[in-house]
């Protein structure tokens, strides 16, 4: 580990400073730990057989990258935003505006969604 400077403020708290390559490289040892943490998760899943089908690994990558799961499901399902929309009884926009950051969606339109694509809730949360 690179140099790092401990600081104690006046309330006899510790700070460190550290340099800020070292910084990022633990934001991204951290990043790595949860993306293993998510691969652990569905692969006990899929052994417990809560998760028959599984997820194709590049389809899980798309999750991990950020890319919404109700996108990525939809797209695995081979359904459009307005077919989705149409089965969760909500409109095209409503799941448009859920896959593009811009609405979370409530828990019943989350759940309507997930008994659509036939996963559970959880796989809709990132």
């Amino acid at each position: 580990m690179s140099h790092v400077q401990i600081i104690v403020t006046a309330g006899g708290e510790r700070l460190a400073v550290l340099p800020e390559a070292e910084y990022q490289r633990l934001v991204e040892v951290a990043e790595d730990a949860a993306d293993a943490a998510v691969l652990r998760e569905r692969s006990r899943k899929i052994a417990a057989g809560e998760d028959a089908e599984g997820l194709p690994i590049e389809l899980l990558k798309r999750i991990l990258d950020g890319e919404s799961p109700v996108r990525v499901y939809r797209d695995h399902r081979g359904l459009t935003a307005a077919q989705l929309g149409e089965k969760a009884g909500l409109s095209r926009a409503y799941i448009t505006q859920i896959e593009t950051g811009k609405k979370e969606g409530s828990v019943s339109s989350l759940k309507a969604i997930a008994v659509a694509l036939q996963v559970g809730i959880d796989d809709l949360v990132p």
